[in-house]
């Protein structure tokens, strides 16, 4: 008997291999997102790039899966589309593979799929391979997302720990926090006067329009993602052998993030992001390119937050906001599960 797509519900018939995952491939996914890469239905994809390529793959569990501000579907896209930016190269291709628990209502799938293809479009990438598959209940958390980007390095870039020297400068796009405090303020059901959403969003135009006006005078790329700019900004010390000074008064945080920080006893430093982007950048070229991003809407509260020194190599050193000093240590354990 004909099986449709019409249930509920999916099922572990959708990720049999039959008839019902092709329908539901058929009649949303390549529906979808529809070009010519996808529409040949092979197991992989041929595409053709030119010059260096960067490539980057990351798994998507957050919890909830709808948030304020957006869901896994964008999430996932945006995310491995940033990491590719931060390569210094322009994303052009995404993998997109699925592991759904039975059960998840298609409403939901539904909605996650459509999320998928705006932040895709909004991207300039295309979705041009993938998998699907179905695991019983129990098994998983509803929808975990696996993304593969892949794009061309900019002719421009040289995007590299080892290019970073003293006296750069270290610059951040926006608010950092929001992604984690979103999600930990929907979690504990906290109430603020004004709703904290996630920064979820792609910074490659941004990216792109950096290394068009100032190439290989931008030394490095990072998105703090999990960890937070904290846990990044060790690492970079650590990878460069250099000390870095960032001022407290500089960097940009929303007073609810904050509030809601200071409630959850969470250090903003250590916390989630997902629109957020530093830029490690030659001194000469720190005003123009300050200007450069507060023009376009992801960059809008771009400032320098510190530099590179000779001083303390290894280290991070935070100037408060009351005159003190203290050393920013990596994240010891997990302070947000299943934010990304």
């Amino acid at each position: 008997m004909s099986q449709n797509i019409n249930s509920e519900t999916i099922n572990l018939g959708h990720g049999s291999g039959g008839e019902l995952t092709r329908k539901l491939i058929d009649e949303l996914i390549f529906k979808t997102f529809d070009n010519p890469y996808l529409n040949e239905k092979h197991d992989g994809s041929i595409v053709q790039l030119e010059g260096k390529i960067a490539m980057s793959t990351d798994s998507f569990v957050i919890s909830p899966i709808f948030f304020k501000g957006g869901n896994i579907g964008e999430l996932a896209v945006n995310g491995t589309v940033n990491d590719v930016a931060m390569c210094g190269a322009i994303p052009k291709f995404l993998s997109l593979a699925f592991i759904i628990e039975e059960g998840l209502k298609l409403t939901d799938f539904k909605n996650i799929i459509t999320s998928i293809k705006l932040a895709a479009d909004k991207s300039d990438v295309q979705i041009i391979t993938g998998d699907t598959k179905v695991v019983e209940r129990g098994k998983g958390d509803q929808i975990f997302i696996n993304t593969t980007g892949i794009g061309s390095v900019h002719p421009n870039a040289s995007i590299s720990s080892k290019n970073i020297k003293i006296g750069d400068k270290i610059i951040i796009n926006n608010n950092i926090a929001q992604h984690g405090m979103a999600i930990m303020s929907q979690r504990e059901g906290l109430q603020f006067e004004s709703d904290i959403v996630s920064d979820t969003t792609n910074l490659n135009h941004l990216t792109k329009k950096m290394l068009d006006a100032f190439g290989n005078k931008i030394h490095f790329f990072r998105d703090p993602t999990r960890g937070g700019l904290g846990s990044v900004l060790h690492e970079i010390a650590n990878d460069c052998h250099l000390g870095i000074e960032i001022s407290e008064t500089h960097i940009p945080l929303e007073k609810q993030v904050a509030a809601a920080c200071e409630i959850l006893g969470l250090d903003p430093l250590y916390v989630a992001n997902e629109g957020v982007f530093i830029a490690i950048v030659d001194a000469k070229i720190e005003q123009e390119i300050i200007q450069l991003m507060q023009e376009d809407e992801n960059g809008k509260n771009a400032v320098k937050i510190g530099e590179v020194v000779s001083e303390h190599p290894n280290k991070v050193v935070l100037h408060s906001i009351i005159g003190g000093k203290r050393i920013v240590s990596p994240l010891v354990g997990e302070q947000l599960p299943r934010i990304c």
